[in-house]
């Protein structure tokens, strides 16, 4: 009789990949998730005979071996064997084997390559069967990145597309993201990632071993996201000038951004801001398995020097001053990842902050956690990951100062215990409404429990530093209460392109009367407090009567903003009162201008395979033409690829119709997303939910 030969392999893809929850991928590869069995039909010249052996033997990583779990040599056996890998013969029907391979679920995820040593008539000989992807499995109990709840699973591994809140936390805005983790090659790109850190190139076998663990590779990931260290992906930018790339607010979602990184030779994508590294960390994240969401902190403080507190200045002329590494951001953008701590205890599982923008170094490299939500939550900020430099984006405390160049004082203003870390925000499961999760961060601010979890953290900080009330509020309290208060209100429309009309109230809170000296400017920023240009300052003094409140207008005409208004469409009033020998009232207030509306509406009924046009409306609302107009349109499951399209100049007050097709190739809801652009208005967004039907 022959020697037993191997003369086809059949992968079954589409059966495992059903079972394995793995079929949304658009790559042909065989992709399984760890812990779970997923079978090969083997065919060879003739019957398997009792005496022959089969063994087979599974390798990842440039320097595979058994020692560090990263190679395997399992023999085809009749029964199911536990732990490690193995290999079951099912069935053996004449030629055909039915081989069932299950892979630990403590598994390094990644490329692997399968061999198969035929042992027959004496004779020993090898064959090579091909590559596999082994994912983590939100799916099995024992993986570390299970999630038991089915909803919550399927919008934090499976959703393809996603909400990212920004603006400020007087109005919170939201983008449209495509995350697009299936598309074709956005598997094999974030697996490349993980081959292009700095672990990787110091030394592959250890890296390659330790991609068992999702913490492990969280960090990794929090680092190559940013280009800072390691030519990552993205290149981060909050000048407001961004030539030679993309204003960090044109992008849609992830797909693009990692497509060019891979394109250019791995060089880093320009530009990103904070929602552009959680939206394409996100993408990655849900494409390897852990689940995943996007997180918005509004007010988030950058704390440099560890003190559990943000430092502002102030000129005396009411200017913003760029003084000091400490600063207050707008938003700032996130995100959590799920999965056990076994370095820390049960009690830290569930959702970890990972961020990739790149804020302070960690170890000496630009990556950020993962720290437990659990125990940013109670102060503990002596664990891993960056724990100190998270519990004080959301709860520093911000201390106001007045500095005075032409005699080189510098006076604190005020202490704000409860200002930092307002409405942390995420997209709700199944739907677009918005969920607030700054309770799982914090407990409620003016609480006792928060102001204790407060001085917890500062004092694993400074263990030997005695924590009476800080010298700031005994300072307030010296000075005894101001007599006057202030704050701005907004009189007219918030848009791009009219007057921005504010007022500021002032009033006497004393029965004396008062005469304020009052400095107000109003700056364009960023929205992480980058300073852009002034547009607008006044000086008044005005007299109050005892109790008068009255109202002192700001406005700012479009040609005085025009030019400095960044995409942000961020301007930052200040205010700066003083009463003769009394300290002075500092009274601030971002506003947003809203962008005109992009309209987008589908003409026909969408269906697989069948080609759908789609119209986008734009009237241009200014008493100027705008020109270099741009409109790109981007969806997970509506079109391959992204859809640019140059729209023609438009007159002062004309409308724009523009349309194009879309070729939907899955079924289920959809977001199609639009980014318009032209020299006036840098970024105007649109999202639209498209149900296709098979």
């Amino acid at each position: 009789m022959s020697v037993l030969e191997l003369q086809n392999i059949n992968w079954q893809i589409s059966i495992n990949r059903r079972a394995h929850h793995t079929d949304r991928f658009y790559d042909q590869e065989p992709i399984v998730r760890r812990g779970q069995p997923f079978s090969i039909l083997l065919y060879c010249n003739r019957n398997l005979e009792s005496g022959e052996n089969l063994d087979l033997t599974v390798s990842t990583g440039p320097s595979p071996s058994e020692s560090a779990r990263t190679k395997a040599t399992f023999p085809v056996s009749n029964g199911r064997s536990t732990g490690g890998w193995n290999a079951e013969l099912r069935a053996h029907d004449n030629n055909i084997l039915t081989i069932a391979i299950t892979s630990p679920v403590s598994a390094p995820i990644g490329w692997y390559t399968l061999n198969i040593q035929i042992s027959s008539k004496g004779r020993v000989f090898s064959v090579r069967l091909g590559t596999f992807i082994l994912l983590f499995n939100p799916w099995l109990q024992e993986d570390d990145v299970f999630m038991g709840n089915h909803a919550e699973r399927q919008e934090y591994v499976e959703e393809d597309s996603g909400i990212i809140y920004v603006g400020s936390t007087n109005r919170i805005g939201m983008v449209g993201w495509n995350f697009g983790q299936f598309e074709q090659d956005i598997l094999n790109i974030s697996l490349s990632i993980l081959d292009k850190s700095l672990n990787f190139r110091r030394d592959p076998a250890t890296d390659v071993a330790r991609r068992n663990d999702p913490k492990y590779v969280g960090r990794v990931l929090s680092a190559m996201i940013n280009s800072n260290d390691d030519n990552g992906v993205l290149a981060g930018n909050w000048s407001g000038n961004y030539t030679g790339g993309r204003d960090p607010r044109n992008w849609n979602g992830s797909v693009e951004i990692l497509k060019e990184w891979k394109k250019s030779g791995f060089r880093p994508v320009r530009f990103g801001q904070c929602w552009v590294f959680a939206g394409t960390l996100n993408t990655v994240l849900r494409s390897l398995g852990i689940p995943s969401r996007v997180i918005t902190n509004f007010n988030s403080a950058h704390d440099t020097d560890r003190n559990l507190s943000v430092d502002v200045y102030y000129d005396p002329m009411g200017n913003p001053l760029d003084k000091g590494s400490d600063s207050v951001w707008n938003f700032h953008v996130w995100n959590e990842g799920w999965f056990v701590r076994t370095d820390l205890g049960p009690w830290y599982n569930g959702w970890q902050v990972l961020d990739a923008t790149p804020q302070e170094r960690s170890q000496g490299v630009f990556q950020c956690g993962p720290a437990s939500v659990n125990a940013v939550r109670e102060g503990d900020v002596d664990k891993n990951f960056d724990m100190v430099f998270i519990f004080a984006e959301v709860n520093a405390d911000r201390i106001t100062w007045i500095s005075d160049a032409r005699n080189g004082t510098q006076k604190q203003n005020s202490v704000d215990t409860r200002s930092i870390g307002k409405y942390i925000s995420t997209k709700a499961v199944g739907s677009n409404s918005r969920m607030d999760v700054t309770d799982q961060y914090k407990y409620p601010e003016g609480s006792s429990e928060e102001r204790q979890i407060h001085q917890k953290a500062l004092s694993k900080l400074k263990p030997n530093a005695s924590f009476g009330p800080t010298s700031a509020r005994d300072l307030a309290d010296d000075e005894g209460a101001p007599s006057i208060s202030g704050k701005f209100k907004i009189t007219g429309v918030l848009t791009v392109g009219k007057e921005v009309s504010l007022a500021l109230l002032l009033k006497n809170l004393t029965s004396d009367r008062k005469a304020v000296t009052v400095n107000m400017t109003a700056w364009t920023i960023v929205y992480n407090g980058t300073l852009v240009h002034e547009v607008w300052k006044d000086s008044a003094t005005i007299s109050l009567d005892p109790e008068e409140e009255i109202q002192h207008p700001m406005k700012i005409p479009y040609a005085q903003y025009d030019r400095y208004l960044k995409a942000d469409n961020m301007i930052r009033a200040t205010a700066i009162c003083k009463v003769t020998d009394e300290s002075e009232v500092v009274v601030e207030r971002d506003v947003i201008l809203d962008n005109p509306t992009l309209t987008l509406e589908v003409l026909d009924r969408a269906q697989v395979r069948k080609p759908v046009n789609v119209q986008m409306l734009f009237s241009n609302p200014l008493d100027e033409p705008v020109r270099d107009c741009v409109l790109m349109v981007e969806g997970s499951g509506l079109l391959r690829g992204n859809l640019k399209i140059e729209v023609p100049a438009l007159r002062p007050k004309e409308k724009s119709r523009i349309r194009f097709e879309i070729l939907p190739t899955r079924s289920g809801t959809k977001q199609l997303l639009a980014d318009f652009s032209c020299n006036k208005f840098p970024a105007v967004k649109a999202m639209l939910s498209i149900d296709v039907v098979e």
